[in-house]
């Protein structure tokens, strides 16, 4: 399982690329047309860093409900899908003596279900195999680097959660600085005296950059994101909420 960083290849670790250089097989689970140029990258960096005699086996991953009433059950049946496709891919096409591997996007620790999917595998019993995580650059620490700030302040904690977490509970207790991942619900503009990082397609070559004042870039910031979405089928957004002093 390696991590390949989120989207610009300059981040690919020596570690990640000599482990693409070793690599037998990699297995790709399409997202459809809209989603291509994601594939695209990990193509590039097969291409890039893997051995000439590798093969690339794809499967269909499979669909989901984005607005479920019942958001753990949603995701635990759609996680069994998945590894039911990808148990199929691996015990069809990896053999015995070979090494296969997954290109996660970002870091497989952080808001990634390959990790889950693999031990639900080999919880069944029926394919057997031992994995080993090569983490990679996340969309957080490029966030970082791109408006070229801390993640945190001296002596003050900071949360990593989700758009949905924000909406539904509120800014969490205790933490001045808050990190929103997978956020179709901009839950940031509920938050107007914030100080707002934001970026989407970070590392490639449409990154979109943006921050200030809540009350001052919200509207842009929805605009620009409702934009790309358009122009591109998906987006990939994250970005950093602050308190101020």
């Amino acid at each position: 399982m390696i991590g390949i960083g989120a989207g610009d290849p300059d981040q690919l670790s020596l570690q990640a690329a000599k482990a693409i250089g070793r690599t037998d097989l990699f297995f790709v689970l399409d997202k459809g047309a809209a989603k291509e140029s994601m594939v695209e990258l990990r193509r590039r960096m097969m291409k890039a860093y893997g051995r000439p005699s590798r093969r690339v086996v794809e499967g269909r991953d499979p669909d989901r409900d984005r607005t479920p009433a019942d958001y753990q059950g949603t995701i635990a049946d759609w996680r069994h899908r998945r590894s039911e496709v990808t148990e199929a891919l691996i015990s069809e096409h990896l053999l015995d003596d070979e090494t296969g591997a997954f290109l996660v996007w970002g870091d497989p620790s952080l808001y990634d279900s390959t990790i889950a999917i693999l031990d639900e595998i080999l919880a069944r019993g029926q394919t057997l195999f031992e994995y080993e995580v090569i983490p990679g650059i996340s969309s957080v620490s490029t966030l970082a680097a791109r408006h070229r700030i801390g993640l945190n302040r001296v002596g003050r904690a900071f949360q990593v959660t989700t758009g949905r977490r924000l909406t539904d509970e509120g800014w969490p207790a205790g933490v001045d600085d808050v990190i929103v991942m997978l956020d179709a619900q901009q839950a940031f503009t509920a938050h107007p005296d914030a100080d707002i990082y934001w970026g989407a397609y970070l590392g490639t070559t449409d990154e979109l950059l943006r921050s200030g004042r809540v009350a001052d870039v919200a509207d842009d910031i929805l605009k620009t994101r409702a934009e790309a979405r358009e122009q591109h089928g998906w987006i990939m957004d994250t970005y950093l909420l602050r308190r101020p002093d």
